[in-house]
């Protein structure tokens, strides 16, 4: 898998769970645990996102 192609799907990802996380707030009986385990994994996606694009300028 190429760089810029992995970097794609974990933008795929970070999405998904921006719309987990949304449609999880709506319910009536939202999990908070749940909600900040999916922001969580969020953030960590957001992070490699930020890394493999530094690295990217960098080659």
């Amino acid at each position: 898998m190429s760089l810029q192609s992995h970097i794609v799907e974990l933008e795929r990802r970070h999405e998904a769970l921006e719309k987990e996380i949304t449609q999880e707030q709506l319910h009536r009986s939202m999990d908070e645990q749940k909600i900040h385990e999916l922001k969580r994994k969020k953030l960590l996606i957001k992070d490699e996102i930020s890394k493999l694009k530094q690295t990217e300028t960098l080659h």
